[in-house]
């Protein structure tokens, strides 16, 4: 049956447009054309000539139709015979299995042994993908099944580059609403962004941040807890190129460990139970911006890894995905623990530090710049006023600014901005006193009697149990009378708690705790496994 050209390409044309979802107008299509050209079905495919990847968005049977997602990585063979086939805009294969691009791309299709007519949809000169129909066993393509082929060039181009243009909508949609959450913690911390004390106390910080501010160095904060890390970071983000770009804040220490790699890198749909959808990480989301990593000394060493990988090639791989992606960000660090120190214990990587440490700026404690407390408190108590509707800003009561010049401020600014929110809730709006100052609740300027007591960390505390606990189990982590059960934890959980805080375990460990008592475990240096 030899149809009329233009009523073949009336019909087809016709069928494509009789829905706006191309998997179903491909499908409607199918059905029409075999009727005049032999065909068990036929597909869409885009191909990147920069990764070399063919992907299959659309694909029908007579039976069935589906929008797909289906990449192929072209060898070196099929992406020079692409390079070479761009002047050949229809090609006629008798079998699929003898065409190095077509082969590699029907794989997951079946139907080598087919023949097919590959078609090169073109508008304007620029190629827009590929429409690719599969024959019937036995049967070859005629030069006037070429014929009426080739005049779908147009409109299956144009079906083609309106899905894609829909789909691209569709994905920036979706990233807009997963992104929204992100935007509005960036806008609170923007409008709180003044840094108290940069003409005093903090003027040599504040220099070294503009002095970095403009490259695009990573940068490292050092100080105690509550000094104002996470300001400074703002404030360096604020004064680069990137400031029109997101920050994005991680709190190393908030995430748990089984989740740190999906929420720094993100993941793949059906990547692990639970992940019903693609989730981008926070390293993603700060694209073309900055990354603040606070308590970055609490990444377990899996994500230090990866997180070196990230300074080093600028890609990222989400949890389940096939290929790398691109960031572009700036990383600020921060932590208030001695990195020096978790690199001699082996608990952080040396090659990370000396990434990270590009540009330190160590944040000097609130007991140590004094003269910043006037005007911290005049700011605390504006803030806070305004917060609790107050009305007016009520002055400090007589006495009150030299109890907080006395005091050393273990928690620094952190804890004078609760303490001046707690003195104005007890004061009821009036002129706050701190009273609890009176009360002595407060540890003056004596405070260095305490550090004297040469407290164990909690850290170093929960080692310590660790190793006594393995040394009464022999050296056993699991099964009866092991060291989770002693402890009363489950193995898994044990074992990296072990590993995050450098406490030796498994076989060549083993018989040094069975050789041991348990008062002689304490402080031990680390067993490499």
């Amino acid at each position: 049956m030899n149809p009329d050209p233009n009523e073949f390409f009336k019909n087809t044309v016709l069928r494509i447009c009789s829905s706006l979802e191309v998997e179903k107008a491909l499908w409607h299509s199918l059905l029409y054309v075999r009727e005049h050209i032999p065909a068990s079905q036929m597909s869409l495919h885009l191909y990147n000539p920069v990764t070399g990847i063919a992907e299959t968005v659309a694909q029908a049977t007579p039976g069935k139709y589906g929008r797909l997602s289906v990449k192929t990585h072209l060898s070196e063979k099929a992406r020079r015979q692409v390079e070479a086939q761009r002047s050949q805009r229809l090609r006629r294969v008798n079998r699929v299995s003898d065409d190095p691009v077509a082969e590699e791309v029907s794989r997951y299709f079946g139907g080598a042994v087919q023949s097919a007519l590959i078609l090169d949809l073109v508008i304007e000169g620029r190629l827009i993908g590929v429409l690719t129909l599969h024959g019937e066993v036995g049967k070859t393509y005629t030069a006037r099944h070429e014929q009426l082929f080739r005049l779908l060039n147009e409109p299956f181009a144009v079906a083609l580059s309106n899905s894609m243009r829909q789909r691209e909508l569709n994905k920036l949609k979706e990233l807009l609403t997963d992104d929204n959450p992100y935007f509005q913690e960036n806008e609170e911390a923007f409008s709180e962004n003044e840094v108290v004390g940069a003409d005093y106390g903090l003027r040599g910080v504040m220099e070294m941040a503009r002095q970095v501010a403009p490259l695009e160095s990573p940068v490292l904060l050092l100080g105690e807890t509550g000094v104002g890390k996470e300001l400074i970071a703002s404030a360096v983000h604020r004064a680069s190129p990137r400031r029109n770009g997101p920050l994005i804040k991680v709190n190393c220490g908030a995430i748990p460990d089984t989740l740190i790699d999906s929420e720094l890198f993100g993941h793949e749909k059906g990547a692990f139970t639970g992940a019903s959808s693609m989730k981008r990480g926070r390293f993603e989301r700060a694209d073309e911006g900055t990354i603040f990593l606070d308590e970055v000394a609490e990444l377990s060493p899996e994500a230090q890894v990866r997180l070196l990988r990230v300074l080093q090639e600028k890609e990222i791989e989400r949890v389940g995905a096939a290929e790398t992606t691109h960031v572009d960000i700036r990383v600020i660090a921060a932590t208030h623990r001695n990195l020096d120190g978790l690199v001699s214990m082996g608990r952080f990587r040396q090659d990370l530090l000396f990434r990270l440490k590009v540009f330190p700026i160590v944040i000097p404690p609130l007991r140590d710049r004094k003269g910043d407390i006037p005007s911290l408190v005049q700011h605390f108590v504006r803030i806070k006023s305004l917060d609790m509707k107050l009305g007016t800003i009520p002055p400090l009561a007589p006495g009150a600014m030299d109890k907080l010049m006395d005091y050393s401020w273990p928690g620094n600014v952190r804890e004078l901005e609760n303490a001046v929110e707690r003195a104005l809730i007890l004061s009821g709006g009036k002129k706050p006193v701190f009273q609890e100052f009176d009360l002595g609740l407060k540890p003056g300027p004596k405070t260095k009697n305490v550090e004297s007591l040469s407290l164990p960390t909690m850290d170093q505390a929960m080692a310590d149990l660790m190793r006594k606990a393995l040394v009464l189990a022999k050296g056993r982590v699991e099964g009866k009378g092991g060291a989770a059960e002693i402890l009363g934890m489950h193995p898994m959980t044990l074992r990296n708690r072990m590993k995050k805080l450098g406490v030796p375990f498994g076989k060549k460990a083993r018989a040094v705790y069975k050789s041991s008592a348990p008062s002689t475990v304490l402080n031990w240096p680390q067993v490499k496994k």
